[in-house]
């Protein structure tokens, strides 16, 4: 049986970010051509907690985790790559979080039920309301996704996107690291964030659809108001529901998970590009940084993937 491995990463400005167990580094090329490093060790909540390493809990650790890790790397990565615009305060990075949760909620959460709530009359229908609002969320983040990937910065990052996946297939299929195996791999991986955002929105459906029908028996009416008030506290335990579901996707081959599977596959068409070779360098450089002493250890042979990124 082939050993398994948490190895993942993400695209940030200009470079990638790849993380391995016990570390992550960060490789961003400047505006010269010259590739900078930022290492950092770091062990999970889920590895160091009995309580955050039971299911469910265990997603939501990981995903406040992971956005914590990506809005660093991001910011370090801007400013390496655009210095003469990276230069910004904290409380510029505050409203700029803040605007960014801001448009997500109005984006995947108001706009969905209120659109569905005007539109139709089936506001009491808790499967069929969330059937509706779930089908205009999912409508939005492709639409979203189209959008942003006509931006020239944002199709750079997706191709970043692209050689991290491809380094991180190259590393796992157990043949040497470099540009021209990585160059020969897929840039669709199905452990990728954008597979488990639409797995999530999956889920959402579900979770909200039975949260709608308790606040309804024990109140007896249902409101935007209140379902936004249930709704918004539970996006947590969502998420922990789509790493469940992602995981079990990952070590199942039966028809139901391979379905479940294809439409994040699907959209990695949009948000992942087909990456330059120096792109690719600039990923296995994070790679090598983030196992650094081990590496040599760890090439070679093949693993089972665990990570989501």
């Amino acid at each position: 049986m082939k050993p398994s491995i948490l190895v993942g990463g993400q695209a940030v400005i200009e470079g990638v970010m790849m993380r391995v167990p016990g570390a992550y580094a960060t490789a961003v090329r400047d505006p010269e051509g010259e590739i900078h490093i930022q290492k950092k060790e770091f062990q999970s909540i889920t590895e160091r907690s009995n309580f955050w390493k039971k299911p469910i809990f265990r997603g939501m650790a990981s995903l406040y985790e992971a956005m914590k890790m990506g809005m660093a790397t991001l910011n370090y990565s801007a400013d390496i790559a655009m210095p003469e615009e990276g230069e910004q305060s904290k409380l510029g990075e505050f409203f700029s979080t803040v605007f960014a949760i801001g448009l997500a909620i109005t984006l995947f959460m108001v706009a969905p039920m209120w659109i569905t709530t005007k539109l139709m009359n089936i506001e009491k229908e808790a499967l069929w309301f969330n059937l509706a609002s779930g089908g205009f969320r999912i409508a939005f983040f492709v639409i979203y996704l189209l959008a942003i990937s006509m931006l020239k910065d944002v199709r750079r990052l997706f191709q970043y996107h692209g050689a991290e996946h491809r380094v991180v297939y190259n590393f796992e299929s157990g043949k040497d690291v470099n540009v021209d195996n990585a160059q020969s791999f897929p840039t669709q991986h199905p452990r990728c964030g954008t597979s488990f955002l639409f797995i999530v929105l999956l889920s959402a459906i579900l979770v909200f659809a039975i949260v709608d029908t308790i606040v309804m028996y024990f109140l007896g009416t249902i409101s935007l108001p209140i379902r936004l008030l249930a709704h918004l506290p539970l996006i947590p335990l969502v998420s922990g529901v789509g790493y469940e579901l992602i995981k079990l996707s990952a070590k199942s081959d039966s028809i139901f998970f391979s379905i479940l599977k294809q439409p994040g596959l699907w959209l990695q068409n949009i948000t992942t590009k087909q990456p330059e070779n120096d792109m690719v360098e600039v990923s296995i450089t994070a790679l090598k940084e983030a196992f650094g002493d081990r590496y040599e250890d760890m090439v070679g042979q093949e693993y089972t993937a665990e990570a989501i990124g």
